[in-house]
């Protein structure tokens, strides 16, 4: 293998595919990046097993081949060749040394078989369909803060996506929930997606999907089976195993009967939430409501740091307090573009609904506090 590359072309690669690799591998071959050269193409593969990320880019092949490199080790020596460097890379005739050269700088990196490098991409997909990277986009965002850490309910680390009916129009829907808060977002149902499975796909893909939306074209490929999903993109494809799992019913945390409704500027409630969080106990972040009529009032009390409070006028004719964790409700109305917020709320011990007026795609459940 012989070829040389544009070290910008090169080092946006292999921003995409190293960041899959994790640091601290038992599994050697797992550190490595897979590298095939042929018919002025470079192709870069990188795999944690559960993960799969393949990238083509330009390259001056002089001679084809193929070699796996350590991915972190390769980054981090393009990243420090100059700009506007030529790079060329060469394999010896055993196949075990590559050889990185940039100017006057030379490097020479141990390589493991192409054989051993495992692959996880094959297998039929046999749900297709394509959306917009901007509907993408909105997917993550609307719903990303939401999903679960905890390792003992693994199933809810991640994003369930399936299909679903609203009023009559069968839609594509994302949910994340980690038992304190609840995000739901839909969108017309695309094309092709009739009849796929519902899947759980995992934090890390979802992390590394969005990093590659940003950089996306107009449109995403997406195929699917129940075991795996894949992204197509430009350039890049990237293919995800699914969580093993079933996701709740959702469907039962969102409060049916609340009948107090509150309207008020997003902009404002977020910087009145963000203001008096100051003071707030560190750990549960607790923040009072207290509506009263055209009033409401925030308040935070800790007691170390003192307390704090904030008025602000509001659309509404309710009367009664309740309590959240801060953090959770910015994460919330952080997502509210519009120019209204509307709370639905029941009591201070039921979950309440928050949306945005102008966009009835997004849908925001949180539980309460007791404050």
């Amino acid at each position: 293998m012989k070829l040389s590359i544009e070290r910008a072309a090169l080092l946006r690669s292999l921003n995409h595919v190293q960041s899959v690799v994790e640091r601290r591998n038992t599994i050697p071959i797992l550190s490595n990046v897979l590298m095939k050269a042929d018919k002025g193409v470079l192709t870069l593969s990188t795999t944690d097993m559960d993960l799969e990320i393949n990238e083509a880019v330009a390259a001056n092949v002089t001679t084809a081949g193929a070699t796996t490199a350590p991915a972190h080790t390769l980054h981090d020596i393009i990243r420090k060749f100059p700009d506007g460097s030529d790079v060329e890379i060469s394999l010896n005739s055993e196949g075990t040394q590559m050889s990185v050269k940039a100017g006057r700088s030379q490097f020479k990196l141990s390589c493991l078989p192409v054989s051993d490098f495992p692959e996880i991409a094959s297998g039929s997909l046999p749900s297709a369909f394509t959306i917009p990277a901007s509907d993408l986009r909105a997917l993550i965002d609307r719903t990303k803060f939401a999903m679960s850490t905890e390792e003992t309910r693994y199933y809810l680390n991640g994003i369930y996506l399936h299909e679903a009916e609203n009023e009559g129009v069968r839609v594509l829907r994302a949910v994340a929930t980690d038992g304190h808060r609840l995000a739901r977002f839909e969108m017309p149902l695309p094309e092709g997606a009739a009849g796929m499975p519902g899947i759980i796909i995992p934090r890390k893909a979802i992390g590394e999907l969005r990093k590659l939306a940003d950089e996306a074209a107009d449109t995403i490929g997406i195929s699917l089976s129940e075991t795996k999903i894949r992204f197509k993109f430009d350039h890049i494809i990237l293919t995800s195993k699914l969580i093993d799992g079933t996701f709740p019913d959702y469907q039962r945390v969102i409060p049916q009967g609340n009948d107090k409704i509150v309207e008020v500027d997003p902009k404002i409630f977020t910087g009145a939430i963000d203001r008096v969080s100051t003071i707030s106990d560190g750990k549960s972040r607790a923040v009072k409501i207290a509506l009263n009529g055209k009033q409401m009032t925030i308040s935070a009390s800790s007691p170390e740091a003192g307390s704090a409070t904030e008025e602000l006028e509001v659309n509404g004719d309710s009367e009664m307090e309740i309590g959240f964790n801060a953090k959770y409700l910015l994460d919330i109305t952080s997502q509210i573009e519009g120019e209204g917020c509307r709370l639905t709320l029941a009591d201070a011990a039921s979950p309440t609904i928050i949306q945005d007026n102008s966009d009835p795609s997004a849908l925001y459940v949180l539980m309460p506090l007791r404050v």
